[in-house]
Order: C-alpha cells, then sequence, then structure tokens
C-alpha cells in the first residue's frame, strides 16, 4: 500500500463513521414518526368510534332528550360561548385550582422536606396517609358543610386532597439524593446556590413534576366537586343548574367544555414545561 493510499483512507474513516451515525439517527427518527403516526391513528379511530355509537344510540336506541347527539352538544356548546358563560365559568373554576394547588404544592414541599427529621417524620407520617387514601370526596362534603358556598371551600379541599402527593414524592425525591455527588462539591467548595442548582434541583425535579401532574389531575376532579355541592360559580355549578333543569345537552356539553380544558392543560402546558425541561433526556439518547 503507498503512502498516498493510507493517507486517503485515514481520510475517509472519520467520514465513513460520521454517515453511519448519522444514518442511524435517521432511522431513530423515522421509527419514531412512524409510532406516532400509528398511535395517533388508533388514537382517532377510538374516537370516530364512540362518537359514531353515540350519534346512533342517540334518537335510536333511546330517546334524543335523556342521550343528547353529539352534533346536538356541539350546538349547544356554540350557544353557550356565545352567551359568554362559558368564559365566566372557566375563568371561575381556574382561579380555584390555580390558587388552591399553589397552596398545597408549597405545604405538600414544606412538609416533605421536614419529613427528613425523624420527629417530624413521624409527626406528619399519619396526616400524609389520610391525604394520600381519603377520597376528595370527602374533603369536599367537609368543606361544602363547614364553609358553604364561601371562597375558603375549594382552597381547603384542594389543599388537603392533594398535598400529600406533593410530599411524598418531594421525601423520596430527598432520600434518593446523590451523597456521593453532594459531598464531592462541598470538598471542591462549590457554593450552596451553585450546588443546588446543578445537583439538588436537576435530580429533585423529576419526583416535583410527577407529584405536580398527579396533584393537579386531582385538583380538577376536587374543584369541580366542591363548586357542584356549593358554589355559585364555575363549571361543577354550571353542572348542577343543568341537572336540575333536565337540560342534559347543556350538562354533556359542560362535561365536554371540562375536558377539552383539562386536555389541554394536560397536554399542552404540562407537557410542554415537562419536555423543555427535560430536553436534555432527548439529546443523551440520540434522537433529537
Amino acid at each position: 500500500m503507498t503512502k498516498g493510499s493510507t493517507v486517503e483512507a485515514t481520510a475517509t474513516a472519520p467520514d465513513m463513521s460520521g454517515r453511519a451515525r448519522a444514518s442511524e439517527k435517521e432511522i431513530a427518527r423515522r421509527a419514531l414518526r412512524h409510532d406516532l403516526a400509528v398511535t395517533s391513528f388508533w388514537r382517532i379511530l377510538g374516537y370516530v368510534v364512540v362518537l359514531s355509537f353515540w350519534e346512533y344510540a342517540s334518537g335510536t336506541l333511546m330517546d334524543e332528550n335523556l342521550l343528547p347527539s353529539p352534533t346536538r352538544v356541539l350546538e349547544t356548546f356554540g350557544d353557550i360561548w356565545d352567551s359568554g358563560d362559558m368564559p365566566g365559568a372557566f375563568q371561575a373554576t381556574l382561579t380555584r385550582i390555580a390558587v388552591g394547588f399553589t397552596l398545597a404544592f408549597f405545604v405538600g414541599a414544606g412538609v416533605g422536606v421536614l419529613m427528613q427529621n425523624r420527629w417530624f417524620a413521624a409527626f406528619f407520617k399519619d396526616a400524609v396517609l389520610i391525604g394520600v387514601t381519603t377520597p376528595g370526596l370527602i374533603w369536599a362534603l367537609i368543606t361544602a358543610i363547614i364553609f358553604g358556598n364561601r371562597t375558603a371551600g375549594p382552597l381547603i379541599a384542594i389543599t388537603l386532597t392533594t398535598f400529600a402527593l406533593v410530599t411524598v414524592n418531594v421525601a423520596e425525591g430527598i432520600k434518593s439524593l446523590p451523597k456521593d455527588l453532594i459531598d464531592m462539591s462541598r470538598a471542591f467548595q462549590v457554593g450552596v446556590v451553585k450546588r443546588n442548582r446543578q445537583i439538588v434541583i436537576p435530580h429533585l425535579a423529576p419526583f416535583i413534576f410527577t407529584g405536580v401532574r398527579y396533584g393537579f389531575s386531582i385538583a380538577w376532579k376536587v374543584t369541580v366537586l366542591t363548586e357542584v355541592f356549593a358554589s355559585s360559580s364555575g363549571i361543577g355549578f354550571e353542572m348542577r343548574t343543568a341537572s336540575q333543569l333536565f337540560a342534559l345537552d347543556e350538562f354533556l356539553t359542560w362535561i365536554l367544555a371540562f375536558y377539552v380544558l383539562a386536555l389541554f392543560l394536560e397536554k399542552v402546558v404540562l407537557e410542554q414545561i415537562e419536555r423543555r425541561f427535560f430536553g436534555w433526556r432527548s439529546t443523551i439518547g440520540g434522537v433529537r
């Protein structure tokens, strides 16, 4: 082999390895897009099947007044939106959820931190267990009886129902902190702020996001329950009014509005925040 051919082979080796890595990434992207397309197809098909059967059953298997069709529900949705009642109901419900779950988050995170001490762990253990196991319906009824339709009722019900979920996740995250990295950062005299920003917070983030997502999903249900039992505004109040008037088309419309807003906040808001915060995972995995 001549000297020129040796140099040429050495020069082309990195190019070949780079092309191989690029082709592997492209194959991974294609597989990911294919899986996404298949999943989306079956997901949409599920909606089509359910809505088609619903449309057929309304007026055929059941009276349309007892089971309004999807088209009638959509028409009622437009009428309620045009009347201006729906934005006000959304605002009232979202305000209760935002304030109540913010209180629950800070209470739950604070209790989770305190439970690292064995005395506080014994003090809060049964309270956290009660909070995890007690259905939200119980707290909604209790607060409705005590506070009536006052503002404090839904906020306290949300806090009592969801704080324990945040507490459990924060406590478990703190227990599993990498002690070796923390000790090494202290040995190299890394500041507290930098240590928390680069070690503690990234480690606790998955636990916190898990607690937030589970707690938020339950906060939705508890908020609507408290509005059904004792409230003069919000989505739950509108559901109660429609059921008392036996207006099932309006009742189903408010349920539809509740689902749409819940899915929007879950899939668009929370998932986008989580994807941006944990974007480094896709980089490490090799698919971006």
